[in-house]
């Protein structure tokens, strides 16, 4: 995160988060993702294409009068998102189209070190 974007009641020592939406639709899910990363002082990535504009006009008619504030990122597809992805930390993925449900597969814990 951009510490000049950070929100001062979110300690330094705390990993950063970064939520990724891929191709997102509706501009209203988007802003209510914007909305709970500027709250939780997050990284809110957007990898394209986008099916709304981003333009100041589009943004205000939308009520997203915060959207200034959101710490964004804007990526123009998934091959210069998965790039910079071990720079982010370790990832977790989503899906609506995942085979099992969140919290019920769990990975084996990583090895530890001597």
């Amino acid at each position: 995160m951009d510490e000049s974007r950070r929100p001062s009641w979110v300690p330094v020592a705390v990993a950063p988060i970064h939520v990724v939406l891929v191709h997102p639709e509706i501009h209203w899910n988007t802003g209510n993702a914007g909305r709970s990363c500027l709250a939780a002082g997050a990284t809110l990535h957007l990898i394209e294409p986008l099916g709304f504009s981003l333009d100041e006009r589009q943004v205000r008619r939308a009520g997203l009068d915060y959207w200034e504030h959101v710490d964004l990122r804007l990526w123009p597809g998934w091959s210069e998102f998965e790039a910079a992805l071990p720079s982010l930390g370790e990832p977790f993925f989503f899906s609506t189209g995942g085979r099992h449900r969140c919290g019920t597969r769990r990975s084996a814990p990583p090895p530890m070190s001597s």
